[in-house]
């Protein structure tokens, strides 16, 4: 709440935020109306102590003094105002075997814009500083409205095993902060989102419960997708820019910036990854030698989180403004790199967005998607369940549309397809890739398609790569081999049926750009006449000159019939499984 500084006992918490240069928190979330809070009101310290420290109303002070001005007993005054279970309901002998367990009120959410975003925000000129906060805030703000709706539940009936939706929404606390753990302050433009465990079960009292952590965390991912895919299309419709993958680490995924933002600028201000590079190495080798071999994804993972944490410096004791930070940054970047470099950060931009504009054609095709996005997932898990299937799909999104808008619901139905082509269960909860519609048995293909998901010594991302590009070019080659087999054949005459629509303009003459007016009369009846009538002649002339061919030399000799086979039987070959191509496509 004060920029994860430290602030004097007796020092106001809007005191000590305007010392911190930090702006106060909001409240954001459609259940705020459940506890008589507005959208963009501000956070006030007593409100945060009381729904996020001990699960009470936030005007829960003024609650309980008219309670007990009405003759109600303190205990059961302060009850009156508790949203759901006490706290102190984890420290009661009842429970847990008399073991005291900490009360779990809240999760801590952090929506970080990527890093190419970040350097026109701290370097940029005054106006786009505002649009690129503007589309900060709409993208976590949409973001958070899908949680509400598709991934929030609440803990419902048989002792907590049920869940159902919220019947609200989310109740959360918004705390925008502007610099990184770096040694020297750098910009980093972020969002801190405390979300109240606190919530309304969809029952016609409205009773309050707690939302249930395993549900919303498990879709961190797929909201973390979401939130960027967001806010590439705010940046690129706001101020033209689009956005390309970049590869950080070799065989990893890619991650989206902003296309003409120089490359330099992006290492002067992530000196913190720099930070724990340096750091990860001495701690990959006492892995190494603790359990004898290379650590693998989710170890990796968490090496570089004890890196962070040992190489997090303390917070800036210096008081500056945010205008005070964004001169120290330009100053900073013009010494290490010119003035040409940082004055010219959008206009670059904006030619860049064009090149790119000129070769990418931001169309998403439903069959590749769902094609590229289940072997990705495949290779990556194995086994997986429907959000691993959404963050993807939204990945392929963002890096297919380079910023440009999507279609409400197109990676529901990207996920959908998967769902309903190429997977099959697994487990009871989990599914995993259905190979035999992946990789069909009747295709030429499938010794070369195989070994591309077991290529061990590859990273994880780089196999799922092979496999989702090989995937995709058969799908495209199948298309290719239908559209050619659906061609008219040389020598046929095609009639065009009869249109019940009106009649369309039609040009004449050079193709010089001149539209000519429609002739509807006996001209345009006899001239129509005279192109069939030759037609016919011209499908005559050719069976004559057949019929010739035959006599002179004689009937060509027919292959025998082939068998039919027997009732009940099926042919192979020529028949498929409902609903699939012969090539495994729907």
């Amino acid at each position: 709440m004060v920029g994860d500084g430290h602030r004097a006992a007796g020092t106001s918490l809007r005191a000590a935020q305007d010392e911190a240069g930090v702006p106060p928190g909001i409240w954001k979330g459609r259940g705020l109306a459940a506890v008589g809070l507005t959208a963009g009101d501000v956070v006030t310290e007593r409100q945060a102590e009381l729904l996020l420290g001990e699960g009470r109303h936030p005007d829960a002070d003024r609650m309980e003094r008219e309670l007990l001005e009405q003759g109600e007993s303190p205990p059961r005054a302060r009850r009156a105002t508790v949203l759901g279970r006490p706290i102190e309901h984890n420290r009661s002998p009842e429970t847990d075997k008399a073991k005291e367990r900490i009360p779990w009120l809240g999760m801590h959410l952090v929506f970080r814009p990527p890093p190419t975003a970040q350097t026109p925000w701290a370097l940029g000129d005054y106006e786009t500083r505002l649009v690129l906060e503007l589309c900060q805030d709409i993208a976590r703000d949409k973001t958070l409205a899908s949680m509400e709706d598709a991934v929030a539940q609440i803990r419902w009936k048989g002792g907590g095993k049920h869940r159902a939706g919220v019947r609200d929404g989310l109740i959360v606390a918004v705390f925008r902060h502007y610099e990184s753990r770096a040694a020297e302050s750098k910009p980093l433009l972020h969002d801190h989102a405390l979300v109240s465990i606190c919530a309304r079960r969809p029952d016609e009292k409205g009773t309050w419960g707690n939302l249930s952590a395993d549900s919303t965390l498990a879709h961190i991912v797929a909201a973390d997708t979401l939130y960027t895919l967001y806010f590439m299309e705010e940046v690129s419709a706001r101020l033209g820019w689009a956005w390309e993958p970049r590869e950080v680490t070799p065989g990893r995924r890619p991650v989206m910036d902003i296309a003409g933002i120089d490359r330099r600028l992006i290492g002067w201000q992530s000196t913190r990854r720099q930070q724990i590079e340096d750091a990860l190495p001495v701690l990959m080798a006492k892995y190494e030698e603790r359990q004898g071999h290379a650590p693998g994804e989710r170890a990796s993972y968490t090496l570089a989180c004890q890196a962070a944490d040992q190489t997090r410096p303390p917070k800036r004791t210096e008081l500056l403004s945010l205008t005070e930070l964004r001169e120290r940054w330009r100053t900073s970047a013009i010494r290490a790199y010119g003035a040409d470099v940082v004055d010219r950060l959008a206009e670059r931009a904006r030619a860049a967005a064009a090149a790119v504009w000129a070769r990418v054609r931001a169309v998403v095709d439903i069959a590749p998607a769902a094609v590229d996005v289940v072997a990705v997932v495949y290779v990556m898990r194995g086994a997986f369940k429907r959000h691993h299937l959404l963050a993807e799909a939204r990945r392929y999104l963002s890096y297919v549309l380079r910023g440009q808008p999507h279609q409400a619901g197109l990676d529901e139905q990207i996920v959908q397809a998967v769902v309903d082509d190429y997977t099959r269960p697994a487990s009871r909860r989990m599914m995993t890739a259905d190979l035999r519609a992946l990789y069909p048995r009747d295709i030429e293909d499938q010794a070369v398609l195989r070994p591309l998901t077991r290529k061990r010594t590859a990273p994880p991302y780089e196999r799922a790569r092979l496999a989702a590009d090989a995937l995709a070019a058969r799908v495209h080659a199948v298309r290719r081999a239908e559209r050619l087999g659906s061609r008219a054949r040389p020598g046929a005459v095609a009639v065009p049926a009869a249109s019940s629509s009106r009649p369309r303009p039609f040009r004449t003459g050079r193709k010089d750009g001149r539209l000519l007016k429609q002739e509807t009369g006996i001209d345009t009846v006899e001239q129509t006449r005279r192109t069939f009538e030759a037609a016919t002649r011209l499908a005559a002339k050719l069976q004559d000159g057949k019929r010739e061919r035959a006599v002179t030399h004689g009937p060509r000799p027919q292959p025998a019939p082939a068998m039919a086979p027997p009732p009940h039987t099926q042919q192979p070959g020529t028949q498929h499984t409902p609903g699939r191509t012969p090539g495994g496509v729907a």
